[in-house]
């Protein structure tokens, strides 16, 4: 689900600082001056309570197929795979330390040492996509420690793009100056390569995007909904009611921890109280409002 990047971070009002106070030298006992009592405590963060908003997303590669392979045609070369569902017909775009641009376009920081390719592919689910031989690129040239890691000005060391041809909003026979201006749907998956125990290159997704209708998403998985790939907390025995009033069901997740665990009204009300999650105790920086469709697993 894609949660539109609008934050708004958390701020804390200070109070003026408390002050040393030293009495006469003559000994005095005298009683407490309420002037004198340390400040009350600063009061808990306000927390945006947001309703998310639906979107449609017209292909969606599956990050945790995403992987390096040998070059069989040129064994110093390794090419980009992986599982991908097309809504629609598209292409698909393999960069090698690219930068993002306006409206969720991206360039490669040295198009000397690799020209990117678009790759077409046809509608459908569960497809496999690999580079062709001979598009690979030789990751021998570069050091691992720039491979492990964005570099400066969020230069990913790999990013995949995968764009619809045609916007799935838009029927065929519908061709107008809006849709000819507006630049196709497409999720972006950013990501570092790191090398394993067996010293054999690996991809870890660090972030993936949706650009959609000129509105640019960023991907965030939700613990607490069945069909997220939890790995941090076990959520499975939480069941589907709230964890404060343990009635209603839970359709509110707490950021930037993600654990989907409150109905709104606790929420709303948890947030005047403390600025912890029930789960993790983490910091909270916002609650998201999900409304769930009950027909998907």
């Amino acid at each position: 689900m894609g949660a539109q990047s609008n934050y708004h971070n958390p701020y804390y009002v200070g109070g003026q600082g408390s002050g040393w106070f030293r009495p006469p030298q003559a000994a005095m006992l005298l009683a407490p001056s309420p002037h004198l009592q340390p400040p009350p405590p600063a009061p808990v963060p306000y927390v945006d309570h947001q309703s998310a908003k639906k979107i449609k997303n017209d292909v969606n590669v599956h990050k945790d197929t995403i992987k390096l392979e040998v070059d069989e045609g040129n064994r110093d070369c390794h090419l980009v795979s992986f599982t991908f569902d097309a809504m629609v017909d598209g292409s698909i775009t393999i960069y090698y330390f690219a930068k993002e641009g306006t409206k969720c376009t991206f360039n490669p920081v040295h198009p000397e040492m690799y020209v990117p390719m678009k790759i077409p592919f046809q509608k459908g689910l569960g497809q496999k996509f690999c580079q062709p031989s001979g598009s690979g690129i030789d990751l021998g040239f570069f050091d691992i420690d720039d491979l492990s890691k964005p570099s400066a000005g969020d230069v990913f060391p790999l990013v995949i793009s995968a764009q619809s041809c045609l916007s799935s909003t838009l029927m065929e026979d519908q061709l107008n100056e809006e849709a000819v201006n507006t630049s196709p749907h497409a999720q972006i998956t950013q990501a570092v390569i790191e090398k394993n125990n067996d010293d054999h290159f690996q991809v870890k997704v660090i972030k993936q995007i949706l650009w959609i209708e000129e509105i640019r998403y960023e991907l965030r998985e939700i613990f607490g909904i069945s069909n997220s790939d939890e790995q941090a907390i076990n959520d499975k025995d939480l069941g589907k009611e709230c964890v404060i009033c343990m009635t209603d069901p839970k359709d509110t997740a707490v950021l930037p921890c993600r654990h989907m665990c409150m109905c709104s009204e606790c929420a709303k009300e948890l947030r005047l109280q403390t600025n912890k999650c029930p789960i993790c105790r983490q910091p909270i920086e916002e609650l998201l409002e999900i409304k769930v469709d009950e027909a998907v697993s």
